[in-house]
């Protein structure tokens, strides 16, 4: 496997986990959320800045996932990466990856595109200008 476009680690504490001390699931798509946004303001200023460099209203979520490998419990670290996927003219996929040690805890994915105003609604536009703004190659 390719190395990750961009990790992060999170500490595990007491109000991520439920009562069994295992995290929440919810908690595992913020912190997709989070390593996204923190991958785009490494990359690229940001996501404010990126909206105002694409015109666009956001860089926002059309489909999100996970897979729950093994409990990641409490006062632990969990390693994050995220990939980029695919790219598509209208969409990005993100996958992600986390660990606790050499331990694969969770697996997900999100499917993001560039929100744009168009004739008073907001749709997906191109992804050409977002993937040179993050320092991806075209294929």
């Amino acid at each position: 496997m390719s190395a990750p476009d961009h990790v992060i680690e999170i500490p595990v504490t007491f109000g991520d986990c439920d009562p069994a001390a295992i995290v929440f699931y919810p908690n595992f798509f913020r912190w997709f959320d989070r390593c996204f946004h923190d991958f785009m303001h490494v990359r690229a200023g940001g996501h404010r800045a990126l909206c105002e460099r694409l015109d666009a209203q956001g860089l926002g979520l059309m489909d999100a996932g996970a897979q729950f490998r093994a409990p990641v419990l409490e006062n632990t670290v969990l390693r994050l990466e995220m990939r980029v996927d695919a790219w598509t003219t209208r969409s990005l996929r993100l996958a992600y990856a986390g660990y606790q040690e050499d331990r694969l805890c969770v697996q997900g994915h999100e499917l993001r595109g560039v929100f744009v105003r168009r004739d008073g609604r907001m749709a997906a536009g191109s992804t050409a200008e977002l993937r040179t703004a993050l320092g991806f190659a075209e294929d």
